[in-house]
């Protein structure tokens, strides 16, 4: 059996003021023991980062847990708990990062409450991907909707900052294709623009000055496939990491095709790109329109096709935001502070455009009074 509720409301410890009312007692029981020392974490650090973020108490008790808290807060507890013995069940790990992505996923079905549900809210269907290496389960919604939005259109835009695991879901999406044998082959690609480095001062050749910046696609095939498999597939070129310079002429068919750091591309280059599309393949762009390294005045190829391709068939859109950053929580944190920088400049720039703008209507007002006084003398 899952966890189920066995008691009603009764008042505990709590990190904020609750009215009474609104308070839950819930016990939880979890009939595999042997899942129960990785559902609760070791020292119960996953109880205790539950408590953290949904500010309920949690107590362990051989294969039972006891929530107290809000009702709301032990709801989204529950969810998350069964929502991991479920993973465990069947066969997956459960580490820090898929605790914080059940919290999150719990939250929002929480949200989504009063609608409908095919399934008990308890079950969740996250959506993820399987490689015979690893298993990836969304750890956010806009993660769920991206995973679904890829297997849904042919051509998938992944906007957003750093950290919310737009590159990475995409290489382990290709990849799993890959190994299903749904498609043939999977090209990763990024513009080498250089972000304050000078390409010319790596040592080696072409491939060796182009690769570092490549890495980043490496690493999340790294993750999703074995080694062996990899260089199998590098060196037979069923695998392609190239610079987006290399697709130019080509027609790429029974593939995933990645483009990773958009936001680089000239208008151009975008076009060349999206144009490269063939049959039975899907392409999957992704970058972060505030994070543009072309010179200055140039315009980014990812924004213009945002803006030209907005509610096309077979076109999909997914933005990630602040609170989809599922690296070190700090980087959130990072994330927030320079969002909120550039908001900040953003409104001082308006309130000096309005007042110069005011100032301007202001002296040609006065000018024309002038003109008037001196024709009337």
């Amino acid at each position: 059996m899952k966890g189920s509720p066995q008691s009603k409301s009764q008042s505990g410890a709590l990190n904020k003021p609750v009215a009474a009312s609104d308070l839950m007692h819930v016990v939880l029981a979890f009939d595999d023991n042997r899942l129960i020392g990785d559902l609760f974490g070791q020292f119960d650090q996953n109880l205790a980062l539950i408590e953290q973020r949904l500010g309920v108490d949690a107590v362990a008790r051989g294969n039972q847990v006891t929530l107290r808290g809000a009702k709301a807060a032990c709801e989204q507890a529950r969810i998350t708990l069964e929502s991991l013995y479920d993973r465990l069940q069947k066969g997956h790990e459960v580490h820090p990062g898929d605790v914080d992505g059940a919290i999150r996923m719990a939250e929002t079905a929480e949200a989504q409450k009063p609608e409908p549900k095919v399934e008990p809210q308890s079950r969740m269907a996250f959506a993820q991907i399987t490689t015979r290496r690893k298993t990836l389960v969304a750890r956010t919604a806009s993660q769920d909707a991206y995973i679904r939005a890829m297997d849904r259109a042919d051509l998938t835009f992944g906007v957003g900052p750093a950290g919310t695991g737009k590159t990475f879901l995409a290489v382990a999406y290709a990849a799993a294709l890959l190994e299903k044998g749904q498609i043939d082959r999977m090209i990763l690609s990024r513009p080498a623009v250089e972000a304050g480095e000078r390409l010319g001062f790596l040592p080696g050749d072409m491939k060796d000055k182009v690769d570092p910046y490549l890495r980043p696609l490496y690493d999340g095939l790294n993750e999703m496939l074995s080694p062996e498999k990899l260089e199998r597939g590098l060196e037979s070129g069923v695998i392609e990491v190239a610079p987006l310079a290399f697709m130019r002429g080509r027609t790429l068919s029974n593939a995933v095709v990645i483009l990773d750091e958009a936001q680089n591309t000239t208008s151009m280059q975008m076009k060349m790109f999206l144009t490269r599309l063939g049959e039975n393949s899907k392409m999957i762009v992704t970058g972060d329109p505030s994070q543009v390294d072309l010179p200055r005045g140039q315009v980014s190829g990812l924004k213009e096709a945002l803006r030209l391709l907005t509610g096309i068939e077979g076109v999909s859109r997914i933005d990630f935001t602040e609170s989809d950053v599922v690296r070190h929580e700090l980087v959130a944190r990072i994330v927030h502070a320079y969002d909120e920088d550039g908001r900040q400049r953003s409104e001082r720039r308006m309130i000096q455009q309005t007042l110069q703008n005011q100032l301007h209507k202001e002296s040609a007002d006065i000018e024309a009074n002038r003109e008037e006084v001196s024709i009337d003398e």
